[in-house]
């Protein structure tokens, strides 16, 4: 895999995009399917801390214009989601 993912690591976070919010659910399902494997080790990590993130709390950051990302680099994860809606 391109950003050294193993096949595991990647099924395990795919597993951890299955949301009880619907629409939560749809979008992370498409972002694995078009983004999961082009991600740089530092773009899963902050992924990574998005996924544990409670359901409503990732939706509003999602949907907020001036979403409060921790750091750049999370910053452009939430843009890569934010393209999938």
């Amino acid at each position: 895999m391109h950003n050294g993912l193993t096949e595991l690591e990647s099924r395990r976070l795919a597993w951890r995009c299955r949301r009880g919010l619907l629409e939560l659910d749809i979008v992370l399902q498409r972002f694995v399917l078009k983004h999961l494997n082009g991600l740089s080790a530092a773009e899963i990590q902050a992924f990574d801390v998005l996924l544990a993130l409670p359901d409503n709390e990732f939706w509003d950051q999602l949907q907020s214009k001036n979403s409060q990302a921790e750091n750049v680099v999370q910053q452009a994860v939430l843009d890569k989601l934010n393209n999938q809606t």
